[in-house]
């Protein structure tokens, strides 16, 4: 299928390289749908037709997008093609991007949007970091030396990324394992299809593994587009920079909290978020009074930097750094000083002073993985000990998690078990899964203090549970609020399943509408695994929790005795049973 597909192309390179494939594709069908309902359609409809686009009907009236048009355009009656239809978007969306300061409505949830085709510039401070990452831990990779070291001066990057082997790798290094690297393509021309099945592959490992790549698609790799592009690496970076982040990674962390109550705050929190606590807890040993609450303005004049390196490495430090002040000199004796700590840089003094957000999170974060300064617990931390039912609910948790980022929800998810309590996340992930099924005008948002108010919008996820015909039997809404762990995985589990069926029905179109269960897909599975040759078949997706070698039919010694069964008889079936209590995988592997 992937084969059939070319994209929506525009004649005009530079009105193409505008625009993400999903949206050049939301656009043709909003621009269909107007002239199939006019007949024609000219300049002078536009500014009633456009209300139902994003960001321009939204942030702008029917009559300021038509006075917008008429101070543009010298005859409303041209009739409008697809091009000029784009060019038109455009110019409305740059229109509307100037007033947003003037209070456009949701001008903050737009220029938060990681993929919005305003943002086609990127940092070449940033663009240079990432190749410095990219060469420090791929520099040795089989396949990649080849072409590493990258040049951070030239735009080699995006050109080596368009087969997506080395966006693969690189989230391969984030988090060890997602991607059976058997699985990339890794020849040294590789054909439209192997290519589009790398992407595919790295795109899919990427939502895996929390990145948000919402609006972006394997023609937008294949087209090089440097702001996507960097998007995604710039995320996959973060991910493994933070991952160390974890009290279950660093148990050292409990350092920072005093009691049980305040970890499990601390559990909670996102890595960012413990990434300044750690920073500000260092800080309260100096003379430093300030609290950092974020990588940007609070850090720019370097003193934060100063005292925190002088706390962690002290035989590395330079009386001058907290003398001098000019602010720029100040972050070159603050960089100098992480380069004697052994600390890669991620930043120049440049990007410190500017106060590059992205930057300054790689910097502190790393410093952390080299030197966090926090002593090792002298006795082993209770609560994070977990047994192996904790520890499968915390794989589960792990693996939701990521995929409700990965649809695309306003609301990031940090911890499902605490974020979905007051319901507003799971309304979202249901109305991305089914659109139009949540009753928003009874859904109470966020910030909800009072408790009733979060158990009305867990009631409408578990009727709308209900309407999807999931399985809720003793599930109310008032489990969900009380974070009730194996209810809400319970909840996810069918949603995720309900959203993978839908997934594969719209994919099948030759089933002509046929809904899919679990043996059509283990039929698949099955069929693919026989042509390999293997005698491997999976019979269910449920766990063999039972081992029906050790299953009697539960009669009793007498009532063998009065069937006829002598004494020598029970005997040996008893001595079998006690036989068989190891369980022999290797003859049940066929059915794994």
């Amino acid at each position: 299928m992937a084969g059939n597909y070319f994209g929506v192309l525009v004649s005009d390179p530079w009105l193409q390289n505008q625009f993400t494939q999903v949206e050049l594709r939301s656009l043709k069908s909003h621009f269909l749908t107007m002239r199939r309902e006019t007949g024609s359609l000219t300049l002078g409809d536009l500014p009633s037709r456009m209300s139902k686009l994003k960001n321009v009907g939204e942030n702008l009236t029917e009559d300021e997008r038509a006075a917008f048009l008429h101070d543009s355009y010298q005859n409303l009656g041209d009739e409008v093609d697809f091009e000029l239809f784009l060019r038109v978007y455009l110019n409305l969306q740059a229109h509307a991007t100037s007033r947003m300061g003037k209070g456009a409505k949701n001008s903050s949830a737009f220029l938060k949007s990681p993929t919005s085709t305003l943002l086609h510039t990127i940092s070449e401070s940033e663009k240079a970091s990432y190749v410095g990452h990219i060469n420090n831990y791929l520099g040795e990779d089989s396949f990649l030396k080849k072409f590493l070291p990258i040049d951070p001066s030239t735009n080699d990057l995006f050109e080596i990324a368009k087969d997506g082997v080395l966006i693969c790798k690189l989230i391969n290094v984030a988090v060890p394992g997602t991607i059976d690297e058997r699985a990339i393509n890794t020849k040294t021309v590789l054909n439209p299809w192997e290519r589009n099945e790398n992407h595919t592959l790295c795109l899919n490992s990427a939502k895996a593994i929390g990145c948000t790549v919402v609006n972006i698609g394997t023609q937008d790799f294949i087209e090089g587009r440097r702001h996507l592009v960097l998007g995604v690496i710039s995320q996959i970076i973060k991910i493994q920079l933070l991952a160390d982040l974890d009290l279950k990674k660093t148990p050292q962390l409990v350092e920072l909290v005093d009691d049980n109550q305040d970890v499990e705050e601390l559990m909670s929190l996102p890595p960012e978020k413990i990434l300044l606590r750690w920073m500000n807890f260092h800080l309260k040993k100096t003379e430093y009074r300030k609290t950092v609450t974020n990588f940007s303005s609070d850090v720019k004049d370097g003193e934060a930097y100063a005292y925190l390196l002088n706390v962690l490495a002290p035989e590395h430090s330079n009386p001058s750094t907290l003398v001098v002040r000019d602010p720029f000199k100040r972050a070159t004796l603050v960089l100098e000083h992480a380069d004697r700590m052994g600390c890669k840089r991620y930043l120049t003094a440049k990007d410190i002073v500017e106060g590059s957000p992205n930057l300054n999170l790689a910097f502190v974060a790393h410093i952390f993985q080299h030197r966090n300064g926090l002593s090792t617990p002298e006795k082993p931390v209770s609560f994070l000990d977990v047994s192996p039912d904790e520890a499968q609910i915390s794989r589960e948790e792990n693996a939701f998690r990521f995929w409700i980022n990965s649809l695309g929800v306003a609301t990031y998810i940090n911890n499902v078990f605490e974020d979905v309590r007051n319901g507003w996340v799971l309304l979202e992930a249901l109305d991305k899964v089914s659109p139009g099924i949540v009753n928003w005008k009874i859904a109470n948002k966020p910030p909800i203090k009072m408790p009733f108010k979060k158990v009305e919008n867990c009631n409408q996820v578990v009727k709308i549970g209900k309407q999807l015909k999931f399985s809720l039997v003793n599930i109310a809404g008032n489990d969900i609020v009380q974070g009730n762990k194996k209810l809400i995985l319970a909840y996810l589990w069918q949603l995720m399943r309900f959203n993978m069926l839908q997934l594969l029905k719209y994919l099948r179109s030759y089933s002509i509408g046929k809904e899919f269960t679990d043996s059509d897909i283990l039929d698949w599975a099955n069929t693919k695994v026989k042509s390999t040759g293997s005698q491997t078949c999976m019979k269910s997706f449920k766990p063999r929790i039972v081992n029906w070698r050790l299953v009697t039919k539960g009669q009793t010694v007498e009532d063998q005795r009065s069937c006829g069964s002598s004494d020598s008889d029970i005997g040996n079936q008893l001595e079998t049973s006690s036989n068989s209590t190891t369980y022999d995988t290797e003859s049940e592997s066929s059915t794994d």
